[in-house]
């Protein structure tokens, strides 16, 4: 009897530990410092680029669409990623990032919809960043922590996965491609 009575706090135990153990999250940059090709920030973030990619919410359904072209621009160690999204619900969204490379293979980036700064790590052919974002007022406002990956494929492409989450709770995801943007370096 007394056994069951802990059950409840055993399953929590356990949920929790796959979720830190066993999932997305679980994955460090040491992970991958042996891979290649190596991912170096002014070259593959450098030019006109194109992504696509497909936003999830909470319950795991796509919520969301889009198509976005970037261009990164860089001056020694500091760049800036110009980024214009047409989303599948017609809504428009700019944002610049600001990056500065740090130590070793650390950076930094900032935008107008972040708290603070994103600290990110360069290992082999990933990045991982982490930051904070505000959502915009039309999507509630919400502030919500996101753990950022990006994997560079052998072809050059770039895999992106984003997990964000409040309160620990995971609200949406976001997978989307990025590739150099041949049309508009013509």
């Amino acid at each position: 009897m007394k056994l069951l009575a802990f059950l409840p706090l055993l399953v929590l135990l356990a949920m929790f530990a796959k979720s830190l153990l066993l999932s997305f999250r679980a994955q460090s940059p040491e992970d991958y410092a042996n891979t290649d090709p190596a991912f170096v920030l002014k070259t593959h973030l450098s030019g006109p680029i194109l992504s696509e990619g497909l936003i999830y919410g909470p319950t795991g359904k796509m919520t969301n669409s889009f198509v976005a072209r970037m261009v990164g621009e860089w001056d020694g160690d500091t760049g800036t990623l110009s980024e214009e999204f047409t989303y599948s619900n017609g809504k428009q969204q700019s944002r610049k990032w600001f990056l500065k490379l740090g130590d070793g293979n650390s950076f930094t980036a900032t935008a107008d919809d972040l708290i603070g700064e994103a600290r990110g790590t360069v290992s082999g052919s990933t990045i991982k960043m982490e930051y904070k974002i505000v959502l915009p007022e039309e999507t509630g406002g919400h502030t919500l922590s996101v753990t950022d990956w990006l994997y560079l494929t052998e072809t050059g492409v770039i895999m992106n996965k984003s997990e964000m989450r409040k309160f620990g709770i995971k609200v949406a995801e976001l997978i989307a491609t990025m590739r150099p943007d041949r049309a508009a370096q013509q």
